[in-house]
């Protein structure tokens, strides 16, 4: 039987792994078509990771034509998601989204004014900048058979996976200063942040009011990572049991904008892997290749 490699040979060859997944331009694609770089589909969601579906919400929001690479293909920042448009590529979900509003001159935010604008900033900050590393110690910081259920691999690869994502996250959240607290810290952290996200929503149909806007795509790909991607977890057990309107508000976004999503869960019967598809969009929100 293969043993298992120590904690430092996993990560080396998980890294090598990663180079051999560099990036590559891509080939005949149409001009204006977005190629969208992400880590795969999901078990329970779309994708495993909040930022991919941030970004892919994004695109289909603003019925940008895109299509998907699942090749878990870094950026020349060593990072997934990222982006080629008309052959540029643009890492990090956030750069992608601010170089689309300019070069699409698409903007999703023209009904808020300024003081609205600066309040979802604020959100978008909390939710990415903070709640999200509480969820990381949660999921990586101990036991990690549920998180390790959610990552689309098996055996060797996912032992590979796992061990890496726990070695990273414990550097990242320890120079973000997250992993510094007790657990019970961290968690009092996540219960204020998820609090407050709930309590200003509160029976608005979008988190700014009864139309869709920028962080909307922040929120749903987060809150989609604590209800679906975290099993068992207290993120998900505190949203689905004491935050209803979270869990409301994101059934709201996906029948919006994810009407294929069961399409889009591996284990499901009518899973089409989708690299490669383009996706274009009618005034409908339907997505047609």
């Amino acid at each position: 039987m293969l043993a298992k490699p120590n904690e430092c040979s996993s990560y080396m060859y998980f890294k090598l792994l990663c180079l051999h997944c560099r990036r590559r331009p891509k080939s005949n694609v149409p001009p204006g078509v977005v190629v969208l770089y992400q880590i795969g589909r999901g078990n329970f969601a779309p994708s495993i990771s909040p930022f991919p579906l941030k970004l892919e919400t994004f695109l289909r929001m603003t019925k940008i034509p895109y299509m998907n690479d699942h090749s878990g293909k870094f950026s020349s920042k060593g990072k997934t998601p990222w982006m080629e448009y008309n052959g540029k590529p643009i890492a990090d979900s956030q750069f992608c989204i601010e170089y689309l509003k300019k070069e699409k001159e698409v903007d999703v935010n023209t009904h808020l004014n300024k003081d609205e604008i600066s309040i979802a900033k604020a959100f978008q900050r909390l939710t990415e900048e903070n709640l999200y590393w509480t969820m990381c110690i949660e999921s990586f910081g101990g036991d990690v058979s549920a998180v390790s259920s959610i990552i689309p691999y098996t055996g060797l690869k996912l032992w590979l996976t796992v061990k890496f994502l726990q070695r990273v996250i414990k550097q990242e959240t320890w120079g973000h200063g997250m992993g510094r607290h007790t657990p019970d810290e961290v968690w009092e952290i996540a219960v204020h942040d998820m609090t407050a996200i709930s309590n200003f929503l509160g029976v608005k149909k979008f988190f700014m009011g009864d139309e869709p806007c920028e962080v909307d795509c922040v929120l749903f790909g987060m809150l989609v990572m604590i209800i679906y991607n975290m099993p068992g977890s207290k993120h998900q057990k505190f949203v689905t049991e004491a935050l209803g309107n979270l869990v409301s508000y994101c059934e709201r976004m996906k029948n919006k904008y994810w009407p294929d999503w069961n399409d889009k869960l591996l284990p499901s019967p009518t899973y089409k892997d989708d690299s490669d598809k383009i996706y274009w969009h009618k005034t409908d929100n339907s997505t047609h290749s």
